[in-house]
């Protein structure tokens, strides 16, 4: 596919994809508004992700196959919605080659949007949304069974964690597993204390997709 100026722009999946895994782990980057721009590997919202991917891989191990999406395009673009569209391909790649594998979702940013718009989505057991950008008109597809991790930098001033609380809060009345982390001292980019997002995040998907080992209580 090519833009407007003749560049070729795809959208591309990248990660560790194991034989026999329990789940599978979708990372979506970020992005801008608006932007028709080539969305190559090496841009820093794409990067940004690259760490969130390697945490889960080495928390899980073989057990879950991780994998980074990377979009076409810079922007959300209006009703286009084209990390949306790129996200829906991601999963239907994923699907053909771990059919009802359960799923998590983590996104950051526009990521975050994207995530939330496909929480309702088959298989998707758990999302991540990291600093997500929040419309009051996008849907809200809190259910029972469903584990949601929401962290955001309270000096963020890209995006709102005062919407994402109050995502947080309609997410849990329509029966999500929602757990709310402002992280203090942090702004839109997750740098600053970025090992603290890595880790949780690691945490959060590892326990939504793998079971518990089952502990034998030994008698009396």
């Amino acid at each position: 596919m090519k833009d407007p100026l003749g560049r070729l722009v795809t959208h591309d999946l990248r990660g560790t994809m194991p034989a026999s895994p329990e789940g599978v782990a979708l990372v979506i980057h970020g992005g801008g508004e608006k932007g028709y721009g080539p969305m190559p590997w090496w841009e820093g919202p794409v990067l940004r992700m690259w760490p969130f991917a390697r945490a889960i891989e080495r928390a899980a191990g073989d057990r879950l196959a991780v994998v980074r999406l990377k979009n076409r395009y810079h922007g959300w673009n209006g009703d286009e919605q084209t990390p949306l569209v790129d996200a829906r391909w991601a999963l239907e790649r994923i699907r053909s080659r771990y059919a009802g594998l359960p799923l998590a979702l983590i996104g950051h940013s526009m990521g975050g949007r994207v995530v939330t718009h496909l929480a309702g989505e088959p298989g998707v057991r758990a999302i991540a949304a990291l600093a997500p950008w929040v419309e009051p008109g996008d849907p809200r597809p809190g259910r029972p069974g469903l584990d949601v991790l929401l962290m955001h930098g309270l000096l963020d001033r890209t995006t709102d964690p005062r919407r994402t609380q109050v995502l947080g809060e309609e997410l849990r009345a329509r029966g999500a597993d929602v757990t709310w982390r402002p992280v203090e001292g942090e702004g839109h980019a997750m740098l600053r204390h970025a090992a603290t997002w890595h880790r949780e995040v690691a945490d959060f998907v590892t326990t939504a997709l793998l079971p518990r080992p089952e502990v034998t209580q030994l008698g009396s």
